[in-house]
């Protein structure tokens, strides 16, 4: 089997869910497209771009696939994901090309469908679950080289903004057991990963229910100033008991989320208590603000203001000095003007971001913007709008990276950097990535002979330039992440 992996984060975790099932069932993989007798696309349905790469590639597939059945036992391809959610027949029935479709929540089932195929008929599951977050799959999720992994811990998502597919492809809310998401951190840490982030679409709002003793909790509050379509839900494990018994696991090992949403930051504020007072989680938080317009945050049914929002980051600042923040923003959305564009433009300017994800607005069928709203701006005004945010993004970014320079940062090594095999690169622990020389390098807490950083090892760079993505420095030694605090 070839397994390719389209968009976020989650659907990289989702390959090796899907990896791991078939593998239980006696597949090998392979990393060489020829090799393989199916090839599995795991898809994305976020924005209408994602989806055209799809299609291009099955284009690309269908030359391969008509080759092969002169050749050999026909290639077998299969759409997973939540493209095979939202477009099952137009999938199946174009060009007859796909053999499966199975979406999120099917991934179990994919044996079965394989099965189906190979007697020449198409299968199909597309079924969302309340209760599957595969929490007995316990997949080895790695990337840089082993020294980071993605450990969901929720799937789908409740909140309904009115521009997003993702409810409707990923289902509701549901949350792992505890107890198998720390097994699968205790794991890794065994394997020598350096580095987990938690990933769900909305994971301060995890809640586990897998225990009697956890339902009688109360319901928490929202963020000052947020609301939410949905009633808020009592009883369950809370997402700062999660954060606080992952990052217990292993004192070595770096602990991220992605992605929170603003609201899920109550004012007790116990989650930004952690990261203050934890060494090994992340001071970096990513808070999705997707336009700066109160108006047209309130057609995208964002539960905040502009207001709230800004309340919200000068708190999380406040509550975690030094806090790396990152962003999400959509240009053009339905009914923006060019005032509420500048709004957006201003917001970021005040925040300074660390990093950003910026998008021009795609409209998605079975939202609700699709029904209740006009796709009314041009695509020429949300091309001009994104370029114009993703510059003021990037001089503020640079303006914010400018402020390390002359500063030591932990950098914890991924691997040699992509442009030169002379150099490594690694992230420090606001996510920024760090490039330096490869170099001979004492080791603050062996006193042994000098020698070169490996992937997984923490470094100590001092900063001498910066660019609104990058900061480039020079070695000074190899420590730990528990010294590093210390000092």
């Amino acid at each position: 089997v070839y397994l390719e992996t389209y968009g976020c984060q989650m659907n990289v975790n989702d390959t090796e869910i899907a990896w791991t099932i078939l593998q239980r069932n006696g597949y090998a993989r392979t990393k060489e497209l020829d090799e393989a007798d199916v090839v599995l696309l795991v898809t994305c349905s976020v924005r209408e771009k994602a989806e055209q790469a799809i299609w291009n590639r099955l284009r690309h597939l269908k030359v391969l696939k008509a080759r092969r059945q002169q050749a050999r036992a026909p290639l077998r391809i299969g759409i997973l994901g939540c493209m095979a959610e939202r477009l099952k027949e137009e999938i199946l029935h174009r060009e007859k090309l796909v053999d499966i479709v199975a979406g999120p929540d099917a991934y179990r089932d994919l044996p079965r469908l394989l099965a189906v195929a190979e007697s020449g008929q198409q299968a199909a599951n597309v079924l969302l679950s309340l209760d599957e977050t595969y929490a007995d799959i316990l997949p080895v999720q790695t990337s840089a080289g082993g020294t980071t992994a993605f450990v969901s811990i929720m799937r789908g998502c409740d909140n309904m903004c009115t521009y997003c597919i993702v409810p409707f492809t990923r289902g509701r809310e549901r949350s792992r057991p505890i107890a198998s998401i720390l097994q699968e951190v205790r794991m890794l840490s065994d394997q020598g990963v350096k580095e987990v982030t938690l990933l769900g679409q909305n994971v301060n709002s995890y809640r586990d229910l897998s225990e009697v003793q956890f339902q009688s909790v109360a319901a928490p509050g929202l963020s000052r100033g947020f609301s939410t379509i949905y009633k808020a839900k009592p009883g369950g494990l809370r997402f700062a008991h999660l954060l606080d018994q992952v990052s217990r696991i292993d004192p070595e090992m770096r602990i991220r989320f992605t992605s929170p949403h603003p609201k899920d930051f109550p004012d007790e504020a116990s989650v930004l208590q952690l990261i203050r007072e934890r060494h090994n989680i992340c001071k970096q938080l990513h808070l999705p603000a997707q336009s700066g317009s109160t108006r047209v945050l309130e057609a995208m049914r964002r539960g905040y203001t502009r207001e709230a929002y800004l309340d919200l980051v000068h708190h999380v600042r406040d509550s975690v000095p030094g806090v790396s923040l990152s962003s999400d923003f959509i240009a053009g959305f339905c009914g923006e003007t060019e005032e509420d564009h500048q709004q957006t433009m201003s917001l970021l300017r005040e925040v300074r971001y660390n990093v950003g994800f910026l998008f021009a607005y795609s409209m998605r069928q079975k939202t609700r913007a699709y029904h209740r709203l006009q796709d009314d701006v041009p695509a020429d005004v949300k091309k001009r709008r994104l370029e114009e945010l993703i510059a003021a993004f990037r001089e503020e970014a640079a303006r914010v990276n400018a402020a390390l320079v002359g500063q030591d940062q932990l950098v914890l090594v991924e691997g040699p950097s992509k442009r030169s095999a002379s150099e490594l690169c690694g992230r420090n622990d606001g996510n920024i990535k760090v490039i330096f020389p490869d170099a001979e390098l004492e080791d603050a807490v062996d006193c042994g002979a000098p020698g070169r950083a490996q992937p997984g090892d923490y470094v100590v760079v001092k900063v001498t330039s910066a660019s609104s993505q990058t900061l480039r420095g020079v070695p000074l030694c190899r420590t730990t992440l528990s010294r590093a605090a210390v000092c």
